[in-house]
């Protein structure tokens, strides 16, 4: 132990409780000063030091640009101890135009592009506010807002900023904190000018009367919001929620009948040149079956190029599978977590958040209201000061000239107070030109009414409101709808009608061939490959499966489980190597095996039997599905397994044991289920089933030999009834107990 340390300082504290203090300590710094905004001016500390570093620095939006250099060293070193990186790139975020829908800093130079281009380096680079960031500091010097020391006590900054534009809804906000997040989309100005006013005039207003002023977002770069209008409202009501945005696209003709697709707008934070890598990369890999080329022709604006691959392909249909395959679809998410006006976190609707943001302006208008009272009160003690000095005017120049102490003797001789006598005595002799009483007594006259004026505004609730509603209604009119910035950008559209798209649209129809080996390793192999074409499976496997199908097809799979799984064609991987093992692309046991794999036909019955000898007949259209997990149809029991999947073709049922009988009865007598054990098709004294079938009597009961197909017609001996036991096979049938 160190000399110096005082053992009386040292006490014993559990590992866990020293890291939890801790942790909630870092926990808090990070909720509270870093990445969740205040809901009264939507900032975060390190914008709000921004904003109020720059105004230092009087970077009006009439006064020149300055150095972001200047900026960032200024915020670093007064107020924000954190890496100039970090400050730099909030900077660069709050110019940009498609990154905020009202930029608060505006950027001279390379500020970045919408293609994911980093901005310059700040020593190339020039910043001032905005009118929308002098908006929110307006008034900050009339003590308006509460101010705090920094972190070195040197400076002062202030907690919130005065904020007479609703920058929460307005810019929105985005931020991870620890066990929190805030994820607020960006609105329009004017729309919640709206909204404030209807708020303003009835605090108890339903929250419908709020949503059909804000019907949804409006992202910096357009888009058109298609989101169900219940959603939006239970989303605004949570203050939870989601909203689809979809790319603004037109169709533009080229001559001779041709077209293409022009994407003028794309969803909100989504990189361009990201998006077109991504459209190229799935052309390539023939994922668009409708599209041919894409192209980027933009310039400041944004011009991307679709080309359909005929002139006979549906525009809506080719948009719909870009909608469901690319970015030209996003889901911009709401999550209004903030800090409250005493620091606390939680989750707000749009009312709440309106109604806050209102209660802010109120208390600055009050403290703007008392501030200037205070300056009032002062001038107008000056002002009787100056009325004094300009009636005794030779008797206050010889007192000053004369006495000692002039201050105190023009205090008892005239009855003034220590201000009065101090502003005379700093009055300058060429002032004494512009001491008429007329002035001196229209300036206190027009004072005392405004003193008047405020103070019945301090005592006046309706005043109050009547004083907020005309900011309100001066804020629209700066930034609303009539000017260029304030104009909606993003369209509120209607939910799209379900659109079926068929696989052909969304897959390239190509023929291959789905090989799959008795160990379970699955391949598709370009083209249709002949019977005896040569194939190559791993040493000590062979193959089980080969059929040709259409890599727009889907492959039904069934298993000892007695569940169906689906498998895409195109997903299968190439035949060029030794495939995948299928149990990588479904949820199926090491202890269970594959029984049957085939293409799906639509409309199609199957015939399912356990090696129990039950089984029913199941329609394959509800045997597709959508997860890995596949769709339990048949329940083998505790000691079966499935072992039997056919179509269900014909008038007659065919089954065979393991004891080599066999039965033969109407199809009829099998029920159709959708799931179940089934109903008993032959019955055992030992063993089980060996297999199954269903033909037409008319053809007769056939089955395969080493030398063909062989037929044996009616075979009237062996017909029977369901459940029965069956006679001995007859000569000739195979060895193995099955009909191949």
């Amino acid at each position: 132990m160190s000399a110096h340390v005082d053992p009386k300082n040292i006490r014993p504290v559990a590992f866990s409780e020293a890291l939890g203090e801790r942790y909630l300590a870092y926990a808090l710094s990070t909720i509270t000063s870093r990445s969740l905004p205040d809901v009264r001016d939507g900032l975060k500390p390190v914008q709000r030091r921004l904003l109020f570093a720059m105004r230092e620095l009087k970077l009006d939006p009439a006064a020149g640009y300055k150095k972001c250099a200047r900026v960032v060293g200024d915020v670093i070193g007064k107020y924000h101890p954190h890496g100039d990186v970090a400050v730099y790139d909030a900077m660069v975020r709050l110019a940009q135009s498609f990154a905020v829908r009202w930029p608060l800093v505006e950027g001279h130079g390379n500020f970045g592009n919408i293609d994911g281009d980093n901005a310059a380096a700040m020593r190339y680079t020039e910043a001032r506010l905005t009118e929308v960031a002098a908006a929110l500091l307006e008034g900050i010097g009339e003590d308006a807002v509460e101010f705090r020391d920094t972190y070195d006590g040197e400076e002062l900054e202030p907690i919130v900023l005065p904020a007479a534009f609703p920058n929460l809804l307005a810019n929105g906000a985005n931020g991870i904190a620890v066990g929190l997040a805030t994820s607020i989309p960006p609105h329009n100005a004017g729309e919640l000018c709206d909204a404030l006013l209807v708020s303003l005039k009835n605090s108890r207003c339903d929250l419908a009367e709020l949503i059909a002023c804000v019907p949804g977002p409006d992202f910096p770069t357009g888009g058109v919001l298609v989101e169900d209008p219940e959603m939006i409202a239970e989303a605004y009501a949570s203050g939870r929620g989601g909203f689809r945005v979809r790319a603004r696209w037109h169709t533009e003709k080229v001559g001779r009948g041709q077209y293409q697709i022009i994407v003028t707008e794309i969803p909100y934070q989504v990189q361009k040149a990201r998006l077109v890598e991504r459209i190229a990369d799935l052309l390539q890999a023939r994922k668009f079956a409708l599209l041919a080329d894409v192209r980027d022709e933009s310039a400041d604006d944004i011009r991307l190029v679709l080309e359909p691959r005929s002139r006979t392909v549906d525009a809506e249909m080719l948009m719909e599978t870009m909608f469901r395959q690319t970015e030209l679809e996003t889901r911009s998410s709401l999550n209004m977590n903030v800090l409250d006006a005493a620091g606390v976190p939680g989750v707000m609707n749009l009312k709440q958040v309106l109604r806050t943001f209102l209660d802010h302006r109120l208390d600055v208008l009050l403290r703007r209201t008392a501030h200037r009272l205070k300056q009032i009160a002062h001038r107008l003690e000056v002002l009787g000061g100056y009325l004094v000095a300009y009636l005794n005017l030779d008797e206050v120049i010889r007192i000053i000239r004369e006495e000692d102490a002039p201050r105190k003797v023009m205090m008892k001789r005239f009855k003034i107070s220590e201000v009065q006598a101090e502003a005379i005595l700093n009055m300058r002799l060429r002032a004494l030109r512009k001491l008429e009483e007329i002035e001196i007594r229209n300036e206190f006259e027009a004072l005392s009414e405004e003193q008047v004026k405020l103070k019945k505004l301090q005592a006046s609730k309706d005043r109050q409101k009547s004083i907020l509603g005309k900011e309100i209604a001066e804020m629209k009119q700066r930034f609303g709808p009539a000017t260029e910035l304030g104009r909606r950008r993003t369209e509120i559209g209607v939910p799209p009608e379900p659109l079926e798209v068929p696989t052909e649209a969304l897959v390239e129809r190509e023929p291959v061939t789905v090989i799959c080996s008795a160990k379970g390793w699955i391949r598709a192999a370009k083209g249709h490959l002949e019977e005896d074409a040569a194939v190559k499976y791993k040493e000590g496997d062979r193959e089980r499966f080969r059929f040709h199908a259409e890599t727009t097809d889907k492959l039904v799979m069934f298993a000892t489980n007695g569940r169906f799984y689906t498998l895409s064609c195109d997903k299968l991987p190439g035949g060029r190597g030794l495939g995948e093992p299928v149990r990588l692309m479904i949820d199926l046991a090491n202890d269970q095996d594959v029984v049957a794999l085939f293409v799906h036909k639509p409309g199609r019955r199957l015939f399912v039997v356990s090696s129990d000898g039950r089984g029913f007949v199941t329609e394959e259209d509800g045997v597709l599905a959508e997860k890995r997990t596949g769709k339990q149809v048949l329940n083998p029991g505790k000691q079966g397994e499935a072992s039997v999947c056919v179509p269900a073709e014909g008038d007659c049922v065919a089954v065979v044991g393991e004891n080599r009988r066999l039965l033969l009865f109407p199809a009829s007598d099998v029920p159709v289920l959708a799931r179940g054990r089934g109903v008993i098709l032959q019955r055992y004294k030992d063993g089980g089933l060996s297999d199954a079938k269903m033909f037409n009597k008319a053809d007769g009961l056939s089955w395969k030999t080493g030398a063909g197909v062989r037929n044996e017609g009616a075979a009237p001996e062996w017909h029977g009834k369901r459940a029965q036991a069956g006679r001995v096979a007859p000569r000739g049938f195979p060895k193995g107990n099955n009909f191949g």
